[in-house]
């Protein structure tokens, strides 16, 4: 199990419900102002903002990288592959990467990721992605916490450092025997300050939005252009 099945397998128990839906209604937002008939949504997770988008009348794609994600998109009907952007076919009028997919990659891997981003937009279409402020790692994601169902036990432990957000997954799952299977990854994010997003050589950004989603201005919304 990759470590972000393990997320996909202990993200009910997050208590990140609302948070997605506040996002969604955000991006959903934005997209308001462009004519886009065709999205791609890059960690498309479970398929919740292209149900959305679908509703809308948009033709959507996802890809993500959590063959369990994949495979329960697959199973509403939603058109969505376990790949990675740049094995994508085609262009599309949006591209957006929901809930700090974008900080999951170091800068190189990063700087790659957007210039398939670039890559697969049509001239006039638009990038949106969303990461973590500095505040939102030190003051909102550092630290710990656990949460339990009849079934299963979660706990979440979190340090910042260096730039770095190194979080440790623990899961205990019950088995029909009434044993308990564990599983333990940790998942690392970066911090990105806004002046590498400025300098990219084939995107543009062109608006940027620093909002609450936690806690007082823990993420900002970013929105580019092909240059």
């Amino acid at each position: 199990m990759t470590n972000l099945d393990l997320y996909a397998k202990a993200e009910h128990l997050l208590g990140i419900e609302d948070a997605t839906e506040a996002l969604y209604d955000l991006y959903r937002s934005e997209l308001e102002d462009y004519k886009v008939k065709t999205l791609l949504d890059v960690g498309c997770g479970r398929g919740g903002f292209m149900r959305r988008m679908i509703s809308d009348g948009v033709k959507c794609k996802g890809v993500d990288l959590s063959s369990v994600m994949v495979q329960e998109c697959q199973e509403i009907g939603l058109d969505a592959e376990c790949k990675d952007l740049s094995e994508v076919e085609g262009t599309y009028d949006a591209i957006v990467s929901i809930f700090d997919v974008l900080n999951f990659m170091d800068k190189d891997s990063l700087t790659k990721f957007l210039d398939a981003a670039a890559q697969k937009l049509n001239d006039d279409g638009i990038f949106i992605a969303d990461i973590n402020t500095i505040y939102g790692f030190k003051d909102v994601a550092e630290g710990s916490m656990s949460n339990d169902t009849d079934e299963e036990f979660l706990s979440v432990d979190a340090i910042f450092e260096n730039d770095e957000l190194h979080t440790k997954f623990t899961l205990f799952e019950k088995n029909d025997d009434g044993r308990y299977t564990k599983y333990q990854d940790t998942i690392v994010q970066y911090f990105h300050k806004i002046k590498f997003f400025q300098n990219l050589s084939s995107l543009k950004l062109v608006d940027k939005q620093t909002f609450s989603l936690y806690d007082t201005e823990d993420k900002t919304l970013l929105i580019f252009k092909k240059r």
